[in-house]
């Protein structure tokens, strides 16, 4: 039985523009294929689409990349270089890890496609190597030896992804509809009849301002994952 080699657009060198090839840079097509999927998604994006949109045939685009998943490598791998990663030398170990979680949310949230490629396609390009090197020296700065350096890392991602998709997923889904937060209301209290408990979490609620909601939200979580990290540090 022979393994099955993984193939990336990273582990290989890209080609060089030269007479023969169609005139147009890598950095081109990937700014151009981020912009149609911005406006249109996943769903959104083919390699016809994008060579219209470069006033290019799809077919010259082949020479840059193999075949579409190595292109949304490319594009995946521009979202982290959006990211912004403090050095933890310069600002401490928790306002880092705390700038660039919330950094990596607003990024997913203004490219709401890469929500679909997290964990679909391996990070593997400079931008992400980059974000994922910082983080690792902000855990180890802050006292994490070994292994535990990378569960800390990914404990973290894993909050911001948790926190994030979701938020994503309900936003696409509420697109195109005129947001009431009263009918909003009356629709939960009608499902969640019988629980007082819930009831008293409705009737709580802002159900005006969603979005300051999820951004407290999001702020209290992040607070909590890191004081539990912080906490196995003195245990």
């Amino acid at each position: 039985m022979t393994s099955k080699q993984y193939n990336s657009v990273w582990f290989r060198e890209p080609r060089k523009q030269a007479g023969s090839s169609p005139g147009r840079s890598r950095e081109e097509i990937v700014a151009a294929a981020m912009e149609l999927l911005d406006d249109e998604g996943l769903a959104g994006l083919s390699m016809r689409k994008l060579g219209a949109k470069l006033g290019a045939g799809a077919t010259s685009l082949y020479w840059y990349v193999a075949h579409k998943d190595e292109l949304l490598e490319l594009v995946y791998d521009e979202i982290w270089g959006e990211m912004i990663a403090p050095d933890p030398e310069e600002v401490g170990w928790r306002d880092a890890a705390s700038v660039m979680a919330h950094s990596m949310r607003q990024v997913i949230l203004r490219h709401r496609w890469a929500a679909d490629l997290i964990g679909r396609l391996p990070a593997l390009g400079p931008n992400a190597l980059m974000i994922s090197d910082q983080t690792r020296k902000t855990f180890k700065l802050a006292g994490f030896t070994g292994t535990d350096i990378d569960y800390a890392n990914a404990t973290l991602t894993a909050f911001v992804f948790g926190m994030t998709i979701p938020e994503v997923a309900w936003d696409t889904a509420m697109a195109g509809y005129e947001y009431d937060g009263d009918n909003l209301r009356q629709t939960v209290a009608k499902a969640a009849a019988g629980y007082p408990d819930l009831m008293e979490a409705i009737n709580a609620a802002n159900y005006e301002n969603p979005r300051v909601m999820r951004e407290v939200c999001f702020d209290f979580g992040l607070v909590s994952v890191l004081d539990g990290l912080e906490r196995r540090l003195v245990t």
